[in-house]
Parts: structure tokens; sequence; C-alpha cells
């Protein structure tokens, strides 16, 4: 069975790319190994889907080239895809930080996709495993469902998080067989595992506190929640991709407040520390926080050491992590196919011709909130104009 082109992955960079593809008349075949398409799209966002983010600059995004995503991203913009939306009338929301989601479900953007497709005569098999990819002077992709020839072969099969949801490494094998580096991946926007002296404060499991994290120059200001193994939250998400391999992570748990002042100017205060710092964080983590850390006495019998200490702990708490929840519970991946490998413009390899790879399978991570659909989209969309 022949086609123009072939994409091995129906999430949302295979899927827009099969879009824009049959939109120029190729014929296109998109097999996907899981019994439905789609599937991270469906629980992303609580099930409501972060489709993109007003505010997408290509600091939102990791890669060992930084520049690499700014042709896509200048091409396919977040309003561009906001008309999509608003053509097939799905009703959204602006969370905040410019998160746009949803209001009703996720599934309305699959089945935008879906028609999409539909208008743009792609077929799609799902259930449909790729066993051997061959090029000869066509790429040939041996399944369970027969061989498939192809002049383009898309790869689009996502990165290494939630392999409950059918995640795989197959992707960086095809890059691998036809020669492509990969650069290292790991777990990113995953939630972080304390170093063993900070056991006791997973006590404080389901305790949620407005904070500054920061790393290095990155800083995040979001909550933070306290996990039974360590630290999650949008902050803790989105320090995850700089703030591993042992370094300390700073939190801020008084951010735009100086605790030092704050205690200085109450120094004849009577309550115990706990109780007059719970005016400011929530009473549970107050109290294993002054348990755990400094001696929980009334801040008026507080010495200068002591209140030197404390204002520093909660302006400036050094955390240390043990390493992170993993993939089963990282959004995305760090890492992938070498953006050296690539076309900036096309997506397509500078080594294999008519061998194209997009979205999250490439060295391009986006923060939390929207950006990493936002690739998504573009990078699909860059392909899709040239395949």
């Amino acid at each position: 069975m022949k086609f123009d082109v072939v994409i091995i992955g129906a999430g949302a960079a295979g899927l827009f790319c099969a879009i824009e593809a049959g939109k120029r008349g190729r014929k296109v075949l998109v097999l996907e190994h899981n019994a439905q398409v789609g599937r991270k799209i469906l629980i992303s966002g609580g099930g409501r889907c972060n489709f993109t983010n007003k505010d997408v600059r290509p600091e939102n995004f990791i890669s060992q080239n930084p520049h690499f995503c700014k042709s896509a991203l200048a091409r396919y913009t977040p309003q561009d895809f906001i008309e999509l939306v608003k053509k097939h009338r799905i009703k959204f929301y602006e969370k905040k930080l410019g998160q746009l989601f949803c209001q009703e479900s996720s599934r309305q953007i699959v089945e935008m996709l879906l028609e999409e497709c539909r208008q743009a005569k792609v077929e799609i098999r799902t259930d449909c495993s790729v066993k051997i990819v061959n090029k000869n002077e066509l790429f040939e992709t041996e399944t369970n469902q027969g061989k498939f020839t192809s002049e383009s072969l898309v790869i689009a099969t996502g990165g290494l998080s939630f392999p409950k949801m059918g995640a795989t490494d197959f992707g960086y094998k095809i890059a691998r067989q036809f020669g492509l580096k990969i650069v290292e991946t790991r777990p990113a926007l995953v939630p972080l595992v304390f170093a063993g002296d900070l056991q006791g404060f997973k006590r404080l499991a389901g305790v949620s506190v407005d904070a500054n994290v920061s790393c290095g120059k990155q800083a995040f200001r979001e909550s933070i929640l306290f996990t039974h193994r360590g630290l999650s939250g949008p902050a803790i998400l989105q320090i995850s991709n700089y703030g591993q391999n042992k370094k300390a992570v700073s939190i801020d748990l008084l951010p735009e407040r100086d605790a030092l002042e704050i205690l200085q100017s109450n120094h004849e205060n009577r309550q115990l520390l706990d109780n007059f710092l719970s005016q400011f964080l929530p009473n549970r983590f107050t109290e294993i926080f002054a348990e755990l850390q400094f001696a929980n006495k009334p801040v008026a019998q507080l010495s200068k050491t002591e209140v030197e200490k404390t204002a520093k702990k909660l302006n400036n708490w050094q955390v240390l992590f043990d390493g992170t929840e993993g993939y089963d519970k990282a959004e995305v991946t760090l890492g992938g196919v070498s953006t050296d490998e690539l076309s900036s413009q096309t997506m397509e390899s500078k080594r294999v011709k008519n061998l194209y790879f997009v979205g999250e399978v490439v060295d391009v991570t986006g923060w939390l909130g929207g950006y990493n659909f936002q690739w998504a989209w573009s990078s699909g969309f860059a392909a899709g104009q040239f395949v």
C-alpha cells in the first residue's frame, strides 16, 4: 500500500502534521499503536487540555540549541491555533499566566483534530504496531496490519513520559537506526523526591504553599505541594527541568515579604513561633516546619542568631532532592533527537532525505502551561508544509 506520507504516532504533533500535509493534497497515513488517538491530549490539563499559552516565547523552551524552535513557533503561533479552536466553536478560558483550557473537555480538541483529518482525507489506523522501518528508494514500514511504502516518513512518537499511556522509546530507536544523534533523555515537569534528611516533611502530604522556587538563574512563582515522597505542584514541576543532578533548590516560602524584618518588628510577640507564622502560612506547615527546623518557642524568646536562621529558612530554604518520581509521573521528556540533526525550517533530517521528526521526540521541551502543545502544533505544521 503506497502513500505519499506515513506518520508514526497519532498524538498532537502527528495529527497536526497529517492535517497540513493532507491539505496540500498529499496522500497521508497515520499509524497509532494504541486503540485510540490522542491519549495524552485526553488526560492533559485535568481532562480539559491546556492546549496553548497566549504568551509563547523561545525562552519558554529548553534545548541544546535554544534558537532551534524559533522558526516553527513564528510560522504557527498560539493565535493561529486559537483561531482553529474558535472555528470549531470550542469554548475555552484563560486560567492564569496565559494558559488556555477547554471549558468542557479535552475530547473536543481530539474531535477537532479528527474532523480536520477527515476534511484533509487523512487515513488513520489504530492498534497498528510498527515492527520494522527500512529505506530503499522509498520508506518501507512493516506493521501488524501489513507493509506500507511512502516517499516521506514522519516520526511523531513522543517521549518516554506516561508509559502506561503507551509511551515507548520507538522514536529514538528509529533515529539511531538512521545514524542520528540523541541528546540524553530524562523525566521533565516531574515531582521531586526528598533527600534523606527531609523525610519528616512527608507528614505534610497534601499541603500547598505559595512560593518562589529557584535554581541558578531560573525562578518560578507558583504553588508547591508536599507529597508522600517529596514535593510537586506547578513551581516544582517547572524547576525540575533545571534543578536535578543534586543541585540545591531554593524555596522562598514568603515571596515578596522580608522574614527578617517581620520577626525583628515583632520581637516582643509572646506567641509560639508556629502560631505566629500561621498568619502567613498554613497551620500544618508552620507546626511541622517549626518542629523540624527550629526551636518552637515564643518569638520574644528567640535569640538574634535564631531570628536570622529562621528568617533565612523562610526566605531561602535550601532543599536537596534524591531524584524524581520518574517517567510514570513526568509530564514530558527532556532531551531527544538532537536539533543538530534537523532543519529548523522543515523538521527534516539533514542526513536522511524525507525523514522528519516532530513534537516531543525532538530535543525541545516546553515549560508547564501549554507550551509543549504549542511546540507540537508548530513543529507538526512546519513539517506538514514540506512532507
